[in-house]
């Protein structure tokens, strides 16, 4: 004996709205997993920099660079916690020191270094590279965080 199984329009809507629901559902815990994730601590500031050379020729023809943090202005409020990620793209090492707040670190080329702190007191701080100075080069390799 055979057995026929009738379904109506009805509940093939039912089930296609039940399918959709559940693809929905799915992709919002997905996307929620990846948000947890990738997430900031609440009240962090995070900058990606880079380091950069810019070339161009005076007016006499002859080739002068420089380096540079990019971006070179970074602005926080007092209390934040911030977290520098620092990639190297050009030149070889760029060790540097945060005067006024004790911070020192090497940004190698190819790879990112993290520098994280809270911005305790206001004020205006270089990041100075440490290779790339004033004394050897047309000016020195400075970016400014200031604390405001």
């Amino acid at each position: 004996m055979s057995r026929i199984l009738v379904v109506s329009r009805k509940q093939i809507r039912l089930a296609a709205v039940l399918a959709i629901a559940i693809v929905l559902a799915a992709a919002y815990l997905r996307w929620d997993q990846l948000e947890a994730a990738n997430s900031v601590p609440a009240g962090e500031r995070v900058f990606h920099l880079v380091t950069e050379e810019v070339k161009s020729t005076d007016a006499h023809g002859k080739e002068v660079d420089v380096y540079r943090w990019d971006p070179g202005t970074l602005v926080v409020h007092q209390g934040e916690q911030v977290r520098l990620e620092i990639t190297g793209i050009k030149g070889e090492s760029h060790p540097f020191v945060i005067e006024g707040l004790g911070i020192r670190g090497e940004v190698l080329k190819g790879e990112t270094t993290t520098v994280t702190f809270t911005a305790d007191k206001k004020g205006s701080y270089p990041i100075l590279c440490l290779t790339h100075t004033s004394d050897h080069q047309s000016s020195p390799m400075v970016a400014y965080l200031t604390v405001i």
